[in-house]
């Protein structure tokens, strides 16, 4: 019985994970696998010391305002306005979901790269525009504090956000200088390398309501069928 129920269920399984995807109109994402632990340096400059937002598999989300620009050809989007993130603590091994969401009201163009400190470290461009960004975020002299790290080891890497303003205005003065778009940004863990998290709460409820739908459904075309053949045997007895 068990096993007709699950043959029913796995189309909306199906149905779900498609949903799921296609849904978020707003959404960008990339999928990545977190690297080996490596240790962290503790000379200056640390990791620490870039002031950069940190998304943790504890601590996942960040609701933010990111900086953009109008691309330099349409639909570039590759030379939007970069924002950095640090994505620490990541389980060794285990597959990842990175999304960034936003409001259709603020059309916007993203493009998203994630790479280990190494290529970070030996890319110039890269490291400029690291540089650049983390320059833009360090706390006034009179505000900053020491900030005392132990040595450690942690699967770690870098993601590099690009975005660009999706739209045309007559409005000369926000052609030049776009405002900030406010989103979510979301790191989601895999359930064994398989689904985001994010979709148990979902897909568990789906599958209780299929179960109980077919359940409802098998217990209702019993008894239209034993109302059928009552109506058939009634018709045999009157002839």
């Amino acid at each position: 019985m068990f096993s007709r129920a699950l043959r029913h269920i796995l189309p909306i399984l199906g149905l779900v994970l498609f949903l799921a995807t296609s849904t978020e109109a707003n959404a960008e994402k990339v999928i990545f696998t977190a690297p080996d632990a490596v240790p962290i340096p503790l000379q200056k400059p640390s990791l620490a010391d870039l002031n950069l937002p940190v998304l943790t598999p504890d601590s996942w989300s960040i609701r933010t305002n990111l900086s953009r620009v109008f691309p330099k050809e349409p639909k570039d989007y590759a030379s939007g306005a970069a924002t950095w993130l640090l994505l620490d603590s990541l389980n060794e091994g285990q597959r990842y979901e990175f999304r960034v969401c936003w409001a259709a009201i603020q059309p916007t163009g993203f493009v998203m790269d994630v790479y280990d400190l190494d290529t970070v470290w030996d890319t110039p461009e890269l490291m400029q525009s690291l540089a650049d960004y983390a320059y833009s975020r360090q706390p006034s002299t009179d505000s900053q504090e020491d900030r005392e790290e132990g040595e450690r080891s942690a699967s770690v890497l870098l993601l590099q956000i690009k975005a660009s303003a999706d739209y045309f205005t007559d409005d000369t003065a926000l052609m030049r200088d776009p405002p900030p778009v406010l989103v979510d940004l979301i790191l989601d863990p895999y359930l064994y390398n398989l689904i985001p998290r994010s979709l148990v709460p979902t897909i568990g409820f789906l599958v209780l309501v299929g179960l109980v739908a077919w359940f409802v459904a098998r217990s209702v075309a019993s008894k239209l069928q034993s109302i059928a053949v009552a109506g058939e045997s009634r018709e045999k007895k009157e002839i």
